[in-house]
């Protein structure tokens, strides 16, 4: 098995019953996200249970964004290196102006984006000729995420360090 977790933040029921948030939104207009990935921006914690080798993975992910706090604390197992992961720190305060993500009336940061969310740029979505990790490459953005929460991936070929 594998798959995601993530919390979302600022959400509310309208008087028509549709549930949104305004981070980690789902999309399914409901509490339940019936299978619906999170909207980014979105702090992520990944899973895949007895992959290769019959080993159990997991990570806590910056590449979509950051929205809230988050520990993987494994408990129990055996072998391998089962070490906590994740970023405690609070970064929406700290995101950089041009990836912050503002609350419904402007006054707070509610979120961070990536650089791909904010840009759309290749070499920050690590697309098209940067689509390996030999051309997709740390950038300040990517920095920012992994100085501040060494334990969490920043970008998509952020594997070797986190």
């Amino acid at each position: 098995w594998s798959g995601r977790f993530w919390g979302r933040t600022h959400c509310t029921e309208d008087s028509a019953g549709i549930f949104s948030c305004g981070t980690g939104d789902c999309g399914s207009r409901k509490l339940e996200c019936v299978g619906g990935g999170a909207a980014p921006p979105a702090t992520l914690a990944e899973f895949t249970l007895n992959g290769a080798g019959g080993l159990d993975f997991y990570d806590v992910s910056l590449v979509d964004g950051y929205n809230l706090p988050m520990l993987i604390s494994p408990q129990g197992g055996s072998g391998g290196n089962c070490s906590q992961t994740g970023c405690l720190v609070d970064l929406n305060g700290s995101c950089p102006s041009e990836l912050k993500l503002s609350s419904a009336d402007g006054s707070a940061s509610v979120a961070c984006k990536s650089a791909c969310e904010a840009f759309g740029e290749p070499e920050y979505c690590c697309s098209g000729a940067y689509g390996n990790p030999d051309t997709c490459k740390p950038t300040s953005y990517s920095l920012f995420f992994k100085n501040a929460c060494p334990r969490a991936y920043s970008y998509a070929y952020d594997d070797g360090t986190s």
